[in-house]
């Protein structure tokens, strides 16, 4: 308490609900910040599964995903949170059900799930991605690909300058262009030949003058394969950096693999083999169209952007 009797300390949960993820992050913020971390996890949800072409998330997944927020409320009440913060990303905001879905994850489990806009998704995941590097350069670029769409964000340690989300996604692509497992050629040129035309050359044009950064499964998948990593371990995937040879090294030696020997790399977490390649293509794609030659790996990401923005709502002044 401060001298008035106001609080100066509380304890917030961010879940950000993704298409292929539902991530988990409970921090202790005062008005200057995250002073603790003390929760952090991820679980591989596919609430995406069928959105792409259907527009609709089917009933099992309903059920799906109210077990797993379930586990994560009673995780948050282990924890004492004072505040859990729920956000819908890409695949949410598809779904022509997408209310009856909000409407029935709140009765069952308490938790009301805010749908961001792809602008909002962008502006929160970049301040996410730039909180351990913000004196490493004067302006940062920042790539999250995720399950339905893909979020490119440049600006300084301050401002977002500009900001686009872009329906590329690597539940997107596999489900509707690379069907086959491992995936034929023609679909690997069809699928090439997409994501470059999707990626808007004038939004990327500055990138390789910038800090680079990229956050989300794919990204951090590949630091922990490109070391060679007995298990995923965050301490060593933040900061790595990854070249374009490297990701071009990974891709080759994935392509022709089906899910279930992609599944036996150490580093692959379980339900990420059948969508990774479709991932690695468009971190590809994007380090072709603007040239970029490496890219720094973050392991924050919304779920980070969004304590910050919960430590402004709750402090009214911005995080440090």
């Amino acid at each position: 308490m401060d001298r008035h009797g106001c609080r100066t300390d509380m304890r917030v949960a961010a879940i950000d609900i993704g298409t292929n993820t539902i991530l988990l992050l409970i921090a202790e913020i005062q008005a200057g910040g995250i002073t603790t971390i003390l929760h952090d996890e991820q679980v591989i949800a596919r609430l995406g599964k069928g959105v792409d072409a259907d527009r609709v998330i089917n009933h099992e997944t309903f059920q799906r995903v109210e077990s797993f927020l379930l586990q994560y409320k009673t995780t948050c009440d282990g924890f004492n949170v004072d505040r859990i913060c729920a956000v819908g990303t890409s695949a949410v905001r598809d779904a022509m059900n997408r209310n009856d879905f909000i409407a029935f994850i709140k009765e069952k489990t308490g938790i009301e799930i805010e749908i961001l806009s792809g602008d909002d998704e962008a502006q929160w995941t970049y301040r996410g991605g730039i909180s351990e590097f913000t004196g490493k350069g004067e302006r940062f670029s920042v790539i999250d690909i995720g399950g339905g769409s893909t979020e490119i964000i440049l600006g300084d340690s301050t401002n977002i300058h500009t900001k686009v989300s872009v329906d590329l996604g690597s539940v997107r692509i596999t489900e509707r262009i690379l069907k086959s497992s491992p995936p034929e050629i023609e679909a690997l040129i069809t699928a090439h030949d997409f994501i470059t035309s999707h990626i808007p050359k004038e939004q990327v044009v500055d990138i390789p003058e910038t800090f680079a950064i990229g956050v989300a499964g794919t990204l951090t998948t590949l630091a922990a394969m490109h070391q060679q990593l007995p298990e995923y371990l965050p301490g060593k995937v933040s900061g790595y950096v990854l070249t374009a040879a490297d990701v071009g090294s990974i891709f080759g030696l994935l392509k022709d693999k089906s899910p279930s020997q992609i599944a036996l790399f150490p580093q692959i977490s379980a339900g990420r083999a059948d969508i990774l390649l479709a991932g690695i293509m468009i971190l590809m794609g994007y380090m072709e169209i603007s040239g970029l030659q490496q890219i720094t790996v973050s392991d924050r990401g919304l779920r980070f952007g969004i304590i910050y923005r919960e430590i402004e709502n709750q402090f009214n002044r911005t995080p440090v």
